[in-house]
């Protein structure tokens, strides 16, 4: 099954990544893991930088978490290069929003090697539970 990113998500965020020797596996590709691993350093790239303006740290008690995620693997990253990482936000709701992501080759721009995406939640770490996303989030992310 293949899971399709919407028409009307809004890019936030980009950045360039190195394809580590370690990130192969036994293959001779990018392990399938980690894409997951460049996801999270995407996403937690253009939070932190977001939310430092706004005094959020990784110590606070409220943040976002991921509650599911996926990826569509399209082609098979190998070392050496780099990635060029494009982070995407949509349906924004009370509490949570979607992130999407491209992953490409910076040697063959446009050429997607995998796509994918997760459902973001506003949390309160301690309680356990969402809460209503701040106004500086909404701005961003809506």
């Amino acid at each position: 099954m293949r899971f399709e990113l919407p028409a009307d998500k809004r890019l936030v965020h980009e950045m360039t990544m190195p394809i580590r020797w370690g990130d192969m596996d036994a293959m001779g590709h990018v392990n399938n893991t980690i894409y997951f691993r460049y996801f999270e350093i995407v996403r937690l790239d253009w939070y932190f930088r977001a939310a430092a303006p706004h005094g959020i740290t990784m110590l606070d008690k409220q943040g976002v978490i991921i509650v599911n995620a996926f990826c569509n693997f399209i082609r098979q990253l190998e070392y050496p290069g780099d990635v060029q990482a494009r982070l995407y936000t949509a349906n924004a709701g009370r509490s949570s929003f979607d992130t999407f992501l491209t992953l490409e080759r910076t040697d063959e721009p446009g050429v997607v090697y995998c796509d994918g995406g997760a459902t973001t939640v506003w949390a309160d770490f301690e309680a356990k539970k969402s809460l209503s996303m701040p106004d500086w989030l909404r701005a961003i992310v809506a």
